[in-house]
């Protein structure tokens, strides 16, 4: 199997989500029974094997006075969440009265307030570590990983698939066979589908929409659960999560049609935010103007040119191309359900006679642990011997990045021991991390290495002092000469100002709009 990725793995869709692996509540608005049903079963099992990137996460949704959703209609949704994942390791429900509610979240506006409800979903803090622990598991298994390399067309020949011609961002180009592609494009799904030749091209496949994201320091009032409201203005949920010691706060939903990298964060979505926030939280006033830095992603949903974007199913699908056997587009799609997912794909694949019908896509369901798996007491024991060699800070980042993976870091810095070292002075980021990133996990640059390897990139300021330090140490370690650590360093400064100026631009032109209403 040949994995193709355009960019870097889980660079799009996933770097911008909510960050959470959820049974999908809001679904049964919608009548998606079945959707709700997957996703809460492929929580509990990616609570299972991967417990060091998914952890239980307690979520209050708070009740106010004429909101759209009534008390007695939240009661019903969280009863029926809970009968749709009988036998859950998370505790169920708990309906609270005003008081209690404003007892637990101190900071939430009281005014109008009824009640609310406490339920349990899980978080991922770093999705992209459970992109690349997939990625890891596959390879184990056979698979080659290609990064930086864009699928430029899929062969038909007489009707059937022969392979896909690629080419690499440093020019070099190629044809690799195959009896059948999958087109898992997300966002650029419609292009890559396009490409089939010899072939009639298909209608098109996916709408996009854009989801975005605030993220800010600790503020006055601020829960220590998550918050899932609902939106003064539209009546959208919207979420309010603790999240890497900061504030995830979002997201939105607009359509979107434009390159998906080209997506970003815009004054009218981040004031959509930032109000809506105030007004649940008071004490927050002008967080706006606090944002660190933004996010901002796009689904790839199912063709539905007339339904709002919130109504759009999450289902995802599986398109078989016309005149193009074993040419198979992916549709929608969600995290959380990225596991069943595949396991359908290996059923299509195995009835379609591409390989044995001996059950492969129940062992994909039933598919161990991943390879940083790691809980209870052998978690506490790695932690511990992380601290002995690396000093308890480092530990305890190491074993919530890395999980058991760590234990190849251990070894890695004890064959050369200037690898244990931090990356500079008082840096949180071991030289180890680096070394091991580059030649075994995929990672091509300073963007890869912080933002969705060592995740230090995500910190408060968005990783520009880690880039600093990263880029000197692989200078001195004789990775990289002067001259690429300099260049890998401005592009990672470009990539930083992105995102945080959006948030400044777009701060003042929210604070210009209050200062004129």
């Amino acid at each position: 199997m040949l994995v193709v990725e355009q960019h870097d793995v889980s660079s799009g869709t996933t770097a911008a989500s909510t960050r959470l692996i959820h049974g999908g509540l809001r679904y049964l608005e919608h009548g998606e029974l079945g959707l709700v049903r997957e996703s809460l079963r492929e929580r509990e099992a990616l609570l299972d094997i991967a417990p060091h990137l998914v952890e239980p996460l307690r979520l209050y949704l708070p009740i106010y006075r004429g909101a759209r959703r009534p008390r007695w209609q939240i009661r019903v949704g969280m009863a029926l969440y809970d009968l749709l994942s009988l036998g859950k390791s998370l505790p169920n429900h708990e309906m609270l009265g005003r008081d209690e509610l404003a007892r637990r979240l101190p900071g939430l506006a009281a005014d109008g307030l009824v009640g609310g409800a406490s339920y349990f979903d899980a978080q991922v803090a770093f999705p992209e570590r459970l992109v690349v622990e997939n990625l890891l598991d596959a390879a184990a298994h056979g698979a080659a990983v290609t990064t930086y390399t864009q699928a430029v067309r899929i062969v038909v020949d007489d009707g059937r698939a022969a392979g896909v011609e690629w080419r690499r961002a440093d020019g070099t180009a190629g044809r690799t066979a195959a009896r059948c592609v999958i087109n898992a494009a997300g966002p650029w799904l419609d292009r890559v589908a396009a490409s089939v030749s010899g072939a009639p091209s298909p209608a098109k496949l996916v709408d996009g929409t854009k989801g975005s994201h605030l993220v800010v320091a600790p503020f006055p009032g601020a829960p220590t659960s998550g918050v899932y409201a609902e939106a003064a203005r539209d009546g959208r949920p919207f979420f309010v999560l603790p999240w890497n010691g900061l504030y995830l706060i979002g997201t939105t939903d607009v359509r979107f049609g434009a390159d998906p990298g080209e997506a970003a964060i815009d004054a009218d979505e981040l004031g959509y935010l930032a109000s809506e926030t105030e007004r649940l939280f008071p004490g927050c006033g002008g967080i706006a103007e606090r944002v660190l830095y933004t996010q901002a992603g796009v689904r790839a949903l199912p063709h539905s040119p007339h339904a709002a974007p919130g109504a759009i199913t999450r289902r995802h699908a599986i398109h078989a191309h016309r005149g193009a056997h074993g040419v198979y587009s992916i549709v929608g799609g969600k995290l959380t359900t990225h596991r069943s997912l595949a396991a359908q794909v290996m059923g299509r694949l195995a009835r379609d006679g591409f390989m044995p019908a001996d059950g492969e896509a129940e062992r994909v369901r039933r598919a161990g642990r991943l390879p940083g798996a790691i809980a209870g007491r052998e978690r506490g024991a790695l932690e511990a011997e992380l601290a002995g060699s690396f000093g308890e800070r480092h530990a305890a980042r190491l074993i919530r990045t890395y999980g058991r993976i760590a234990e190849r870091l251990l070894r890695d810095a004890g064959l050369r021991p200037e690898l244990a070292a931090p990356a500079a002075p008082g840096s949180a980021l071991l030289r180890v991390e680096l070394v091991y990133a580059l030649e075994s996990e995929w990672a091509a640059s300073l963007i890869d290495l912080l933002q969705r390897r060592v995740m230090l990139g995500l910190d408060a300021d968005f990783g520009l002092g880690a880039a600093d330090a990263a880029s000197r140490a692989l200078v001195e370690l004789g990775v990289w000469d002067a001259a690429r650590a300099a260049d890998e360093l401005a592009a990672y400064r470009r990539h930083a100002e992105t995102h945080r100026a959006a948030a400044a631009r777009d701060a003042e032109t929210v604070k210009g709009r209050w200062a004129r209403s």
